[in-house]
């Protein structure tokens, strides 16, 4: 009787054992796609943002471009132009950033980092470990107490 009551028991625990091992997974599965799901949000928000400046940016930098074009004929000096030089460079990295190439481009200067360079990505001191933190956490608590 106790052998045949021990062996569902056993039984019961492994089916438990299965069925928390497959809870865990989809678990863990749906918080690396709900991670995902909020970093490519955030980077479609991020290139949204950035078109928008663009727009407005475009704007400034078409009207300035005429302006100082103008300033520049009428008062037959050339040097009214200068400020255009920054401008465009700024319009042109606002411009790659929302319609270029540039996140395809980070994006590969970042795997590579990752794949050949990735001692520049250590921590110093190494990683955190549990017990660095209770240590941390111990010298800062005022209600810890040895035991």
């Amino acid at each position: 009787m106790g052998f045949v009551f021990s062996k569902q028991m056993g039984e019961s625990l492994k089916a438990q054992q299965e069925f928390m091992l497959m809870n865990s997974r989809l678990q863990l599965e749906r918080q690396l796609l709900m991670q995902n799901q909020m970093r490519e949000r955030q980077a479609a928000m991020q290139i949204a943002w950035t078109r928008e400046f663009l727009k407005y940016f475009g704007t400034f930098f078409g009207l300035a471009a005429v302006g100082l074009t103008a300033g520049a004929i009428k008062k037959k000096n050339p040097g009214v132009l200068l400020p255009i030089v920054p401008l465009s460079f700024i319009f042109a990295y606002q411009y790659d950033m929302g319609y270029g190439t540039m996140l395809q481009r980070i994006k590969g200067e970042a795997e590579n980092i990752l794949e050949t360079q990735s001692t520049l990505l250590e921590l110093p001191k190494g990683p955190l470990t549990y017990e660095d933190l209770e240590k941390m956490r111990r010298a800062q608590s005022k209600f810890y107490i040895e035991k």
